[in-house]
C-alpha cells in the first residue's frame, strides 16, 4: 500500500517495521476527536474561501458518516496506514473521491494530533473531576453518619489521640478537593487550540485558526505555531495531577486494608469489593483496595516516561512524541476506574463503631489529655509532659491504663488533679474538646460537614 505521504520515497518498509512505527494500535482511541476537528477545519476552510462550498458539504457529509461509523464501532483500521489520522483520510477519500484530499490544506498531522489530544483531555478532566465528586459524596455520606463515632487516632502508626471517624474520612475530602482544583486549573492550558500551526511554521493559506477554537469551543489559541505543535507540558500536568490524586487514594487504600484487617477489624467492605482465597476459605481479601495501591506506580511511571520523553527533544515535533499518548490513555483508565470503585467501596462499607470506640479505651492515647488538664490549671505544658509521662511509666509497669488509676495516685503526681480527671480522659470527652478551627470536636466536625456539603452543591 503505497503511503499517503510516499512521494519521494523509491521503496516501503518491511511489514514489522511498519508496525513498530505505527501508532494506529492506540491512537484509534482519538477518532471522535480527530473527526470533531477535521469537522471544524472543514467549516473554516470553506468559510474562509479556501475550498468551494460543495467541496466542504461533501467533506462534512463524509466525515459525519465516518463518525456514525465510529461511534458504532463499525470502522477498521490499518497498520500500514500508521495513523488515526491518514486512516480516517483515507476512508474518507474512499468514500467520496478525491475531494476528500483537500480536507489537509492548511494543516499537517503535527497540529492535528495535538488537536485531538487537547479536547480528549479536555473530555477526560470534566470526566474525572464528577468522579471526584461522586467519591466525595460518598465520603461526605459516611462521615455524616459517624460524627461521634470515635477511633484511634495515629502518629507513626502508633495510636496517639482520639478523634472523630468523621473527621478522618473528611481529611481525604479535602485532599481530594485540592486533586479538583488542580484539574480544574489544568484546563487553562488544555483549552487551548493548536490547529492551524501546521507542521511548525503556519502556513500559506489564508486561515481563520481563533474560528476553528470557536468551533471547537477552545478560549485561545497558541501564539507560537511552534510551541502549538511541541507542547505536551497540558499532558504532563494532567499526569501530575493524576499521580497526586492516586497518591491520596492509595492512602486511603492503605488505611482500609489495615481497618478491614483482623487486627483492627475497625470496617467491614462490601463483598462487591472483596476477593476470597482459592486455598483459604476464611478469607475475604481487600483486593480493590490493594489493585490501586499498586496502580499508583504505573501512574507514576507514566508520568515520568513522558517527562523523560521531552527532556532532550528539540523544537519541533520529533517521532518520539508518539510516546505522549499510551501512558495518557492508561492513565485515564487507571484514575477513572479507581475513583468509580472507591466510590461504591466507601459508601457500602461497614462501620464497626463498638470496635473502633473500644480501642480508643485500650492505649494512653488520652495522655494529652492529662498535660493539657494540668497546663489548664496554669502547670507548664513542659512540666505537665513530664509529670504524665511518669503516670504513663507507672501505667506501663502495673500493665494498666490512666484510667485505672486511683485519684490518690493521681494526686500523689501531683495535687492539682481532682475527680473530673475521669471525665477528661474518657476517650469521647477527649474528642469532643478539640473544637479549635479544623478539629476533631463535634461541633468542628459538623461545621466542616456544611462547608464540605456547600462546596459540593456549589458545582
Amino acid at each position: 500500500m503505497k503511503k499517503l505521504w510516499g512521494g519521494r520515497f523509491t521503496k516501503t518498509a518491511e511489514e514489522w517495521v511498519d508496525e513498530f512505527g505505527a501508532s494506529i494500535s492506540f491512537d484509534q482511541e482519538l477518532v471522535l476527536e480527530d473527526l470533531d476537528g477535521s469537522l471544524a477545519h472543514v467549516a473554516m476552510l470553506s468559510q474562509c474561501g479556501i475550498i468551494s462550498v460543495d467541496d466542504a458539504t461533501l467533506i462534512t457529509k463524509g466525515l459525519h458518516s465516518l463518525k456514525e461509523k465510529a461511534e458504532s464501532n463499525q470502522l477498521q483500521y490499518s497498520v500500514k496506514l500508521e495513523d488515526i489520522h491518514l486512516n480516517l483520510e483515507s476512508q474518507l477519500t474512499e468514500m467520496i473521491g478525491p475531494v476528500g484530499g483537500k480536507l489537509h490544506t492548511g494543516r499537517s498531522r503535527n497540529d492535528q494530533v495535538a488537536t485531538d489530544m487537547h479536547l480528549y483531555l479536555r473530555k477526560q478532566t470534566e470526566n474525572i473531576m464528577a468522579l471526584i465528586e461522586e467519591m466525595q459524596g460518598a465520603l461526605l455520606a459516611q462521615a455524616k453518619a459517624h460524627v461521634e463515632t470515635i477511633m484511634p487516632g495515629y502518629t507513626h502508626m502508633q495510636r496517639a489521640q482520639p478523634i472523630s471517624f468523621a473527621h478522618h474520612l473528611m481529611a481525604y475530602f479535602w485532599m481530594l478537593e485540592r486533586d479538583k482544583e488542580r484539574y480544574q486549573e489544568s484546563l487553562k492550558r488544555i483549552n487551548l487550540s493548536p490547529l492551524g500551526a501546521g507542521a511548525l511554521a503556519g502556513t500559506t493559506f489564508p486561515i481563520d485558526r481563533e474560528l476553528t477554537a470557536e468551533l471547537l469551543g477552545f478560549n485561545e489559541i497558541y501564539e507560537n505555531s511552534l510551541d502549538a505543535v511541541s507542547d505536551r507540558d497540558f499532558i504532563l500536568e494532567f499526569l501530575s495531577a493524576s499521580s497526586i490524586l492516586m497518591m491520596h487514594l492509595s492512602r486511603l487504600g492503605e488505611e482500609i486494608i489495615l481497618w478491614s484487617s483482623q487486627e483492627f477489624r475497625f470496617i467491614e467492605l462490601d463483598d462487591a469489593f472483596s476477593t476470597g482465597s482459592s486455598i483459604m476459605p476464611q478469607k475475604k481479601n481487600p483486593d480493590m483496595a490493594e489493585l490501586i495501591r499498586g496502580k499508583t506506580g504505573r501512574v507514576y511511571g507514566n508520568l515520568m516516561g513522558l517527562l523523560t520523553v521531552l527532556k532532550g527533544l528539540p523544537l519541533a515535533y520529533n517521532k518520539d512524541m508518539q510516546e505522549d499518548k499510551e501512558g495518557m490513555f492508561d492513565t485515564v483508565k487507571t484514575v477513572t476506574g479507581s475513583l468509580k470503585i472507591f466510590a461504591g467501596m466507601i459508601e457500602t462499607m461497614k462501620v464497626h463503631r463498638a470496635q473502633m470506640e473500644s480501642a480508643t479505651k485500650n492505649d494512653f492515647s488520652n495522655a494529652t489529655e492529662l498535660a493539657d488538664y494540668l497546663s489548664g490549671k496554669g502547670i507548664p505544658f513542659r512540666e505537665s509532659h513530664e509529670i504524665v509521662g511518669q503516670l504513663v511509666l507507672r501505667c506501663v509497669t502495673k500493665q494498666c491504663y490512666l484510667a485505672d488509676l486511683t485519684l490518690s495516685e493521681f494526686k500523689e503526681a501531683h495535687p492539682l488533679f481532682e475527680a473530673d480527671i475521669y471525665e477528661v480522659l474518657n476517650p469521647i470527652t477527649a474528642v469532643k474538646r478539640r473544637n479549635s478551627a479544623g478539629g476533631t470536636g463535634f461541633e468542628q466536625i459538623r461545621l466542616a460537614l456544611q462547608k464540605a456539603e456547600a462546596k459540593l452543591k456549589a458545582r
